[in-house]
């Protein structure tokens, strides 16, 4: 019996030492949110994969990041709902088990300036953008004891933009959230944001609209999304950092006050 007792409580801690990390990617199957996925993947973490139209672009890339050798889940939820929203966690927690890390990259980027701005422009933008990101961290810190939360931000949110101004609002309210829940959800949870710049061209437009662009910019190149996943990566393997935005922009953020 002690015998017995000896490899059951071997193999308890050495399941817990070999458990794998698991993170929910928000708006994981395309864009910047799949770079981040297949970031995670290759470098042994599990996937939790949210989308909410793109099913098909999703269960590819659950094959994809399975072939890395990691687990990948799909879950959908449309976030203008606010039950579909709150349900989330509790879903993939029923199914994982656990949570280690969440990624906040689902967004909607319309367009929309000063003359036909509408107050549901502001409170849809609000509602994806910021209010879900808020929604998904207040539960991961309800059910999870620890754990790391990213958002994904936008260069923009120290500039102006007139094209996307109900978008850019969104963004600022997210960037204010952030810095809220890092002290609301210390010290066992780290908070902080990735702003990316010019590294993806708008739906509708091509490569050289973003090397057009890139012009003005420190670096005079583009990025990639594959940039983006690395500073989350960082983040993620970060244990002493909270609060804080990377800016990952090639330095355009020094170089214009206004964006449009």
């Amino acid at each position: 019996m002690t015998l017995l007792w000896l490899r059951k409580l071997i193999s308890f801690f050495f399941s817990k030492l070999t458990k794998r990390k698991i993170a929910l990617i928000t708006g994981g199957a395309k864009r910047i949110g799949k770079a981040i996925a297949i970031t995670l993947a290759k470098n042994g973490i599990d996937v939790a994969l949210h989308c909410n139209h793109s099913s098909e672009q999703a269960e590819a890339l659950c094959l994809e990041l399975q072939s890395f050798g990691a687990h990948a889940w799909l879950f959908k939820a449309d976030f203008s709902s606010n039950d579909q929203l709150k349900n989330l966690l509790p879903q993939i927690l029923e199914t994982t088990g656990s949570l280690d890390y969440l990624i906040n990259s689902a967004s909607i980027f319309p367009s929309d300036n000063f003359h036909n701005i509408e107050i549901s422009n502001i409170l849809e933008n609000i509602q994806i953008n910021a209010w879900a990101p808020f929604v998904l961290s207040r539960e991961f810190a309800k059910h999870c004891e620890t754990g790391k939360i990213i958002n994904l931000l936008d260069t923009r949110v120290n500039k102006i933009d007139t094209q996307h101004l109900s978008y850019l609002l969104s963004k600022k309210i997210l960037l204010s959230l952030t810095e809220t829940l890092a002290i609301e959800l210390a010290p066992h949870f780290t908070v902080n944001a990735v702003a990316p710049g010019l590294v993806l061209p708008p739906e509708g437009k091509d490569h050289q609209y973003l090397e057009n662009m890139a012009r003005d910019i420190l670096l005079k190149r583009p990025g990639s999304p594959s940039d983006v996943a690395d500073a989350v990566l960082y983040l993620i393997n970060s244990n002493f950092i909270s609060g804080q935005v990377l800016f990952i922009d090639g330095g355009e953020r020094l170089t214009e006050k206004k964006h449009g």
